[in-house]
């Protein structure tokens, strides 16, 4: 997996590459005014941005400690660094870091990582559902025209908003009859394919071991309240950072609509994060959006970009690089260590393993 997702991002990077020199050709970039952006951008706007991540990783200490309750009560600030390091894994390592969280929660709690990888599992499910109900909510709310093929967002968030729903009732079923759900599906896919529906049912007794984190329906408007909280900040991150750009006394209309709908596409192109060519096809995919979204040029929207993902992603890494040196934790050897030790075995043995001396 490791190697198609690299050979993925490459032919990706080599796709924008291709497109960047096409367009530098027609519509030559000047990259004297791409600098002279940086100069001119608002850095209170982009400071606070930094502020509303910063506040969110603290969110997301407070969400897991919430998760782990029945297992094991914990501080929500003693997580705090699994939750800056194991980002600052991912900005600097790709997206094959993701496992460094729960490893790192589980050396720390002494908890057994496939508890942890439940948790994990759940905390991303609230990520989505948020994520969909600000994006569905304020693009079905955006007044007609404030946003470009306005009524192409419209149908995207009229099914979208239906397939959370649905999302969610099927979590819900998932959540009382997980193994009676995972039955039917795997009775149902056999006869097209017997390994895609032992991995299906796989998955959904996951989802059900994840989902017994959440005991009573308090616990669960809990979870929500701090994933609406943290995201509406990150939100917030995004409308400061494309602020910074805007000239002084001009502000695009419905500005919240479509920072949402650039979060959107950003996300979509987070999704194959690789090192450092991650971080390009990244700027790449927000300048594209940035042009139509709110009027900028090629060079503002680019320059914008950078300052998005730097903002958004990359603020964070100088802290967890610390950290993780005050830890004595190799970021690169916990990732290392993860990819292999995340079965639930021995949690702890293998945590350890990935400390430096």
């Amino acid at each position: 997996m490791k190697r198609r997702e690299w050979i993925v991002g490459l032919v990706g990077l080599a796709v924008l590459a291709g497109l960047f020199v096409y367009e530098q050709h027609v519509h030559p970039f000047d990259w004297r005014v791409f600098l002279e952006q940086f100069a001119k951008a608002h850095w209170r706007n982009a400071a606070a941005g930094v502020a509303c991540i910063y506040v969110g990783y603290i969110l997301r200490a407070v969400r897991w400690a919430w998760l782990m309750r029945p297992t094991k009560r914990v501080s929500s600030l003693s997580l705090l660094g699994t939750q800056v390091m194991g980002f600052t894994a991912v900005a600097l390592i790709g997206r094959i870091a993701d496992p460094v969280r729960p490893y790192l929660v589980a050396k720390k709690t002494q908890v057994p990582v496939s508890v942890q990888i439940a948790v994990y599992v759940v905390e991303r499910l609230f990520d989505a559902g948020s994520m969909a109900i600000l994006f569905f909510t304020a693009i079905l709310l955006s007044p007609a025209g404030t946003l470009p093929h306005q009524e192409v967002f419209n149908k995207v968030a009229q099914g979208g908003l239906i397939a959370t729903i649905a999302g969610g009732l099927f979590l819900v079923a998932v959540r009382l009859a997980g193994k009676a759900v995972a039955t039917l599906c795997e009775r149902s896919l056999a006869p097209f394919s017997r390994k895609l529906a032992r991995g299906i049912g796989e998955k959904i007794l996951a989802f059900h071991a994840g989902l017994d984190t959440l005991r009573t329906p308090a616990d669960f408007a809990a979870a929500l309240a701090i994933s609406l909280t943290m995201w509406c900040l990150i939100t917030f991150a995004y409308v400061e950072g494309v602020s910074a750009f805007l000239p002084t006394g001009q502000a695009a209309t419905n500005l919240l609509g479509r920072c949402l709908a650039l979060m959107a596409g950003g996300g979509v192109a987070s999704s194959l994060q690789l090192p450092v060519i991650g971080w390009f096809t990244q700027i790449a995919a927000l300048q594209v959006m940035l042009g139509p979204l709110f009027g900028m040029t090629a060079e503002t929207a680019m320059a914008c970009a950078a300052t998005l993902l730097a903002i958004t992603f990359l603020s964070i890494a100088p802290i967890g690089l610390l950290w993780a040196q005050f830890e004595h934790i190799s970021l690169r050897q916990v990732t290392k260590e993860s990819e292999s030790g995340t079965d639930g075995q021995q949690p702890a043995a293998a945590a350890n393993e990935a400390v430096t001396p």
